[in-house]
């Protein structure tokens, strides 16, 4: 899948991942895909709940290699 733009949060405990992940969508335009590599356990809930919650969509979840990785498309 294409991206936009790249945020590695790797080593980066809760909240972090998803704080970064914020100010990495606020100068970003609308329409545009963010991939997030996170190896916190607990970033897949945090990132999905923070989708929902914010407006943007998740596009997928998966894993490579031992790490998280998201893409999120800007609201």
């Amino acid at each position: 899948m294409n991206y936009d733009k790249e945020f590695d949060a790797s080593g980066l405990s809760c909240p972090l991942p998803i704080v970064k992940t914020k100010k990495s969508l606020a100068d970003m335009a609308s329409g545009q895909v963010l991939r997030v590599v996170a190896t916190d356990p607990g970033s897949v809930a945090d990132m999905k709940a923070f989708t929902e919650t914010t407006g943007h969509t998740l596009l997928s979840t998966t894993n490579e290699g031992g790490k998280h990785v998201f893409m999120i498309r800007k609201a």
